[in-house]
């Protein structure tokens, strides 16, 4: 199933930002975060181990809607498509980027971090952005401010986002998800803790979406 920006950015308030060092760790991380009630995953491309994990996932477990972050190159955009990314998430925005994104038909969400950033992505159709990094550049106060002059833009603010400010954006006209990781440590991954991975995005879903 191929969903627009906006359909990738609705599907969960939460998306996780994932760092995987192993893939044979990636499927059961997966499942963890579906069984806990989060459909979607961001894989960076920090490691090695990235592509394969979303070409692992994205084979043997379709019920997850999985895709690249980190994503910095026209090589970076090309690699991600063809290990199976439903979707590109980039913390910038670069004209190589832009031109690589109109070659395929995954949505591109480009991170922007200033007013400029967001009127490129505009003039090339780019409504949907990743305010990155979010907590260093204004957090909830910029994206307040963008809001005036930019009020078709939605927003995935990621970067310093946790449970004590995760509604400080969500509760934005503006924003739609947000990305992080604190649910998805380096520590209980290699531990293998997958049930308790389940209870944190349990927990967390309840906090993003109470009223």
């Amino acid at each position: 199933m191929i969903l627009d920006a906006n359909g990738v950015m609705r599907t969960s308030p939460i998306v996780p930002v994932v760092v995987v060092d192993n893939v044979s760790e990636a499927l059961d991380l997966a499942k963890a975060l579906h069984n806990g009630g989060i459909s979607i995953m961001e894989i960076t491309l920090r490691t090695k181990a990235g592509l394969e994990a979303i070409e692992k996932i994205s084979k043997e477990f379709p019920e997850m809607l999985v895709g690249a972050g980190t994503v910095c190159t026209k090589q970076d955009y090309i690699n991600a498509v063809n290990a199976g990314s439903n979707f590109v998430f980039s913390p910038g925005i670069t004209d190589t980027l832009i031109n690589e994104s109109k070659k395929h038909t995954i949505p591109f969400i480009p991170g922007v971090s200033s007013a400029s950033e967001i009127m490129i992505a505009r003039e090339n159709d780019l409504i949907h952005c990743k305010l990155f990094p979010a907590t260093s550049v204004g957090g909830a106060s910029i994206l307040k401010a963008f809001a005036g002059p930019f009020p078709d833009i939605k927003f995935c603010p990621t970067g310093g986002i946790n449970l004590d400010n995760i509604n400080d954006f969500l509760s934005l006209n503006n924003v739609l998800c947000v990305g992080g990781s604190w649910m998805v440590s380096k520590k209980l991954i290699k531990e293998k803790k997958f049930n308790e991975i389940t209870e944190i995005v349990n927990s967390s879903l309840k906090i993003a979406l109470k009223d």
